[in-house]
């Protein structure tokens, strides 16, 4: 390693920290204790926006803890061609496939923000959940939910036209930054391309059909952020759409 990549390795490393994994949802309630032995048994380090954090195909196993940042999980065709399976913030882990079964990667994942993850190798994992039964259970529940994620999102790629599938996904997105008093604020805006590329469609349409729910009134821009006045009626036109199929 030259002396310059030494150098980059050393600004991005991080000393342990119990009190980062604390943030994380699939450790929450474990004892002090058991927080300052994995800290010490993971691997701390900072990931700037826009950077890879592991490859589709790489062989390396560990599993990854968002500590603060976020990240995008996504692959490339051969024509390259982006489809995003989906962002992760912080609190939030992934890897865990490869650890489990031992095999390659299956997508990219690049930060989207600074980011500081903490990373521990399989071994260390197995270990965890053999010895935390509350982590083995949320990482179980973990696996049900990416498959019926991904469940529904097969179906609605298989049944829904490019105009209910956007619907569908802003609907998910304003769930994810969260509903009071029927009102959700996406901030920032989505980009065009991004949503276009978790629903297999082309920015173009995208920006056509979000325009087509702005004059209905099912979404309105709020300075830079995205606003679903009335979340009930977005959430009867996705229903009904699905029962009609």
């Amino acid at each position: 390693m030259t002396p310059a990549a030494t150098a980059t390795l050393q600004r991005r490393t991080v000393e342990p920290s119990a009190l980062g994994l604390k943030r994380v949802e699939l450790l929450l309630g474990l004892p002090d204790t058991a927080l300052e032995a994995l800290a010490r048994e993971c691997r701390w380090r900072r990931y700037a926006a826009d950077e890879r954090i592991i490859s589709r195909d790489a062989h390396d196993n560990d599993v990854y803890l968002i500590v603060s940042g976020r990240v995008r999980v996504t692959c490339f065709s051969a024509a390259g061609r982006e489809v995003v399976f989906g962002d992760m913030r912080a609190g939030q882990c992934f890897g865990d496939f490869a650890a489990i079964d031992g095999l390659s990667r299956s997508a990219d994942v690049v930060a989207i923000d600074d980011s500081l993850i903490a990373s521990m190798t399989p071994e260390v994992f197995k270990h965890m959940l053999h010895q935390h039964v509350e982590v083995c259970d949320r990482v179980l529940r973990r696996l049900v939910n990416s498959i019926r994620e991904l469940t529904e999102r097969v179906y609605d790629f298989s049944t829904l036209g490019v105009q209910n599938r956007v619907h569908a996904e802003l609907l998910r997105l304003a769930r994810e930054a969260g509903v009071t008093r029927n009102t959700a604020r996406i901030d920032p805006v989505p980009r065009h391309s991004d949503i276009a590329a978790q629903i297999s469609t082309y920015r173009e349409q995208v920006t056509r059909e979000l325009s087509a729910m702005a004059k209905q009134g099912l979404v309105k821009r709020d300075g830079g952020a995205l606003v679903v006045p009335d979340i009930a009626r977005l959430e009867r036109i996705v229903a009904d759409v699905r029962r009609s199929v």
